[in-house]
């Protein structure tokens, strides 16, 4: 059996509920699970790395307000909490640049903690997984996250950003060829590129994705709901594309789709990608 979890980025306060009805009723009616990488207090001036606003945002900014948190959006709270197919994951406290990539012990704790009240507000007490804006931690951030998660989620993992007694662990990964790992009881999970983009042609998502599947016994898929409508229009070919890999995860005996929650540790750390050298050399010397 194969696992996949999907990973969607960027929900927040200010997101319209039928964005996310629109993309994930065919999963939820085919009993898949969405993980959605939920901002507990979105910055309404956020920004990406090269200094333009985040496509999460609405179009028109309200310079009057400067931060949201998810509980002030009831209908959007009441809908995922009417639909149990969603599993909500903090992302970071208010998806600043590089919010988690700072050595400020008390500073990472206070956006965690802060992060973890404002979901509780509203109704999502007992979060297991945490994503950083970006995937950018500091050593620091990477301790905080272990200590209050048992699921890091993250495109990679730096050697030199991380902690020093987490790096053996993490050459044993590297030299095993495994994609993910854990330390103490944090699992950390590592993805392959976000498969589901607009920037990618779209006759090439679903086959990229099968290969990644086939490749790893557990494989997060990280997509953005907002990219389907950018502009502030629907992108019908690409939420097609969306629609068909439901289609082919529902229907794949040999797939199981999951929660972050639900993965046991021993499941996605207990096999290299197949074909792997590496693999075959660390077992022949078991």
């Amino acid at each position: 059996m194969r696992y996949v979890i999907l990973r969607d980025d960027d929900t927040n306060a200010l997101t319209p509920v039928d964005c996310l009805e629109t993309l994930y009723r065919p999963f939820l009616d085919r009993g898949l699970p969405v993980n959605l990488a939920t901002i507990p207090e979105v910055r309404t001036r956020a920004t990406t790395p090269d200094g333009q606003r985040e496509g999460f945002l609405p179009r028109e900014e309200n310079p009057a307000v400067e931060k949201v948190p998810l509980a002030e959006n009831r209908a959007l709270v009441d809908y995922l909490q009417a639909n149990r197919g969603y599993h909500i994951v903090q992302h970071g406290c208010h998806h600043d640049c590089f919010e988690f990539d700072r050595p400020d012990r008390n500073e990472v704790t206070r956006r965690l903690a802060l992060g973890a009240q404002r979901l509780g507000e509203a109704g999502f007490g007992e979060v297991r997984a945490f994503v950083a804006p970006h995937d950018k931690f500091s050593a620091v951030a990477y301790e905080e996250a272990a200590r209050r998660f048992p699921v890091i989620s993250s495109g990679w993992f730096e050697w030199r950003r991380l902690p020093a007694a987490w790096r053996w662990r993490y050459l044993l990964k590297k030299l095993s060829g495994r994609p993910h790992w854990r330390v103490g009881e944090s699992l950390l999970l590592s993805h392959p590129g976000c498969l589901l983009s607009h920037t990618r042609s779209l006759e090439s998502i679903l086959p990229a994705i099968q290969q990644a599947i086939h490749r790893q016994k557990v494989t997060v898929l990280v997509t953005h709901w907002w990219e389907y409508f950018r502009d502030g229009k629907p992108d019908a070919p690409f939420i097609r594309v969306l629609h068909d890999t439901a289609g082919y995860l529902a229907t794949r005996h040999d797939l199981r789709v999951v929660a972050f929650g639900s993965l046991n540790a021993a499941t996605a750390t207990d096999a290299a990608p197949q074909g792997s050298a590496m693999n075959a050399t660390v077992a022949a010397q078991r």
